[in-house]
């Protein structure tokens, strides 16, 4: 087994977290992905007993996510955070689920560990347009602390991001492709040190990754209510404009063509879709 820790500017906490993990699960592979940081980080976790790759330069959570998995040489990796809001002693936890037959179990926290109030109700949000989108009770759509199975987990690489959207794309990308995935509860820890999160630009990129969701697992889901609605709207002016002018308008004419065009685009997507998670048996 590996465990793969994305860090920037962790130095404060990263000898911790690869303490506990060595004391915990004393023969897995540590690796610690430093993000292009600027102070110790990369020395401190060495130092600690982790195995350590360095970018340059900041790439993004998702990139040190990625360098991680292709570096790993366990059959499973577990991913957490190095910011110490993970506990190490969770991991059997993880795994003991994921022996029970599933490919990925995610870390699910409790409304105690979310870092505020409104990071608390987005992420409600998230999870409850993620569970309409793919039939299934999703508890935690952006929890960073999943054990996977690293075959399954590599599939994907290509459509993970290099920013902090890659829980929200893996766990899509998993029930996409018929993969089990499950949850444990998990209580995280307040973070130490400085969040990497930008309220309004990462904000509006979560924002994005609603639209995303939609697209990545079933686009029709997205398309077609909202060429429904479309419709409903052309349909109610036509309504509205043979009561009182006796005719039909051009609003009505674009309401309905909006309408057709974007259920088109659905299905377009939707087969699209499907080619990308396409695989050989």
């Amino acid at each position: 087994m590996s465990v793969v820790i994305p860090a920037r500017n962790e130095a404060g906490v990263i000898a911790g977290v690869v303490q506990r993990l060595r004391y915990t699960l004393p023969e897995v592979e540590i690796l610690v992905v430093d993000d292009g940081s600027t102070d110790e980080t990369a020395m401190v976790a060495r130092d600690a007993g982790a195995t350590v790759f360095s970018h340059r330069h900041g790439m993004g959570n998702g990139a040190a996510i990625k360098a991680g998995a292709r570096k790993a040489q366990g059959e499973i990796i577990v991913f957490m955070d190095g910011d110490g809001q993970h506990d190490p002693a969770d991991i059997p936890r993880l795994l003991a689920r994921l022996e029970e037959g599933h490919d990925m179990v995610v870390g699910a926290r409790d409304g105690a560990s979310q870092a505020s109030v409104g990071r608390g109700i987005a992420n409600r949000f998230y999870n409850r347009l993620a569970s309409y989108m793919t039939n299934q009770r999703i508890q935690d759509l952006t929890s960073g602390f999943r054990a996977v199975r690293a075959d399954k987990f590599r599939e994907f690489l290509y459509l993970l991001p290099n920013g902090f959207s890659y829980p929200t794309t893996i766990t899509m990308a998993f029930f996409r492709a018929g993969y089990s995935v499950a949850y444990e509860p998990i209580q995280a820890a307040k973070r130490i040190g400085k969040s990497h999160l930008r309220i309004v630009k990462d904000g509006v990129r979560f924002l994005l990754i609603i639209f995303k969701i939609g697209t990545l697992y079933s686009p029709l889901k997205l398309f077609a209510p909202l060429a429904f609605l479309f419709f409903l709207l052309g349909a109610g002016w036509y309504g509205f404009t043979l009561m009182s002018e006796g005719r039909f308008t051009n609003m009505s004419a674009l309401m309905f063509t909006t309408s057709i065009i974007v259920f088109m685009m659905g299905l377009v997507s939707e087969q699209i879709t499907a080619l990308l998670y396409k695989r050989d048996d």
